[in-house]
C-alpha cells in the first residue's frame, strides 16, 4: 500500500496573504486626477435678462483657438510658442504701458504694498479644437502664471513658489491672480 503524503497546511497562508495586501493598499498611494482650474462663466437662469458686463478692454486678453487650431491672440495669429511670454508680458506689464492691464496698489499680508494685476484671460475654443491643442494652449496660460509666482516668490522670499509655506503661498497667488477664464466651446464658423 502506498503511503499518502502529509498535506501542507494553508491555514496560516490566508493570514499572510491578507496582511500583504492590507499593508499594500495601506503603503501605495492612488493617483487621484486633478482638474484644470479655471473660472468659468455661471450658468445662464432662464429668468433672468442677459446683463451686459462692461470690462475695460486693456484688462482683456483675448485668446482664440480655432477649429484648426490656430491660435488667435486680441485678433493677431501667434503660434504656439509666443502664446506664454505673450500672456506673462500681459499679466506683469512692468512699465504699465496703456495697452496692457491695469495694475491696482494692494497690501497683502507678508508682502506689503503690491501693485496687482487686473487682467483676466479669455479662453474660448472652437468646438472643432483638437485636444492635443486644447491641453497646449492650458499648459502655456498656466506655465506663464507659474513663472510669474516664481519671480514673485524669488523677489521676495530669496526661492521658488513650490517651496514656500502654504502662508508665504498665499500671498504670492494674491500678488498673481490665475485669472483665466474659459468659456464654452463654440462653432466659430456659425459665429460669423
Amino acid at each position: 500500500m502506498a503511503r499518502k503524503s502529509p498535506g501542507i497546511n494553508t491555514g496560516s497562508m490566508a493570514d499572510i496573504s491578507f496582511l500583504l495586501l492590507t499593508f499594500f493598499l495601506l503603503t501605495s498611494s492612488i493617483n487621484t486626477e486633478q482638474g484644470i482650474p479655471r473660472r468659468l462663466p455661471p450658468p445662464k437662469d432662464k429668468n433672468q435678462k442677459e446683463e451686459i458686463i462692461d470690462i475695460n478692454k486693456r484688462n482683456l486678453l483675448d485668446v482664440k483657438v480655432s477649429f484648426n487650431d490656430e491660435i488667435v491672440v486680441n485678433g493677431e495669429v501667434i503660434g504656439i510658442n509666443e502664446l506664454k511670454n505673450r500672456t506673462k508680458e500681459f499679466f506683469a506689464n512692468p512699465f504699465n504701458l496703456p495697452h496692457l492691464p491695469v495694475k491696482q496698489n494692494t497690501y497683502i499680508e507678508n508682502l506689503g504694498d503690491y501693485a496687482v494685476s487686473k487682467g483676466v484671460v479669455s479662453l474660448t475654443n472652437d468646438q472643432g479644437t483638437s485636444y492635443n491643442m486644447y491641453v497646449q494652449v492650458q499648459n502655456e496660460l498656466q506655465r506663464a502664471v507659474n513663472e510669474l509666482r516664481d519671480e514673485v516668490s524669488s523677489n521676495f522670499f530669496g526661492k521658488k513658489y513650490d517651496l514656500l509655506d502654504t502662508m508665504y503661498q498665499n500671498a504670492v497667488k494674491k500678488a498673481v491672480p490665475q485669472n483665466i477664464s474659459e468659456a464654452p466651446p463654440v462653432d466659430f464658423s456659425k459665429a460669423n
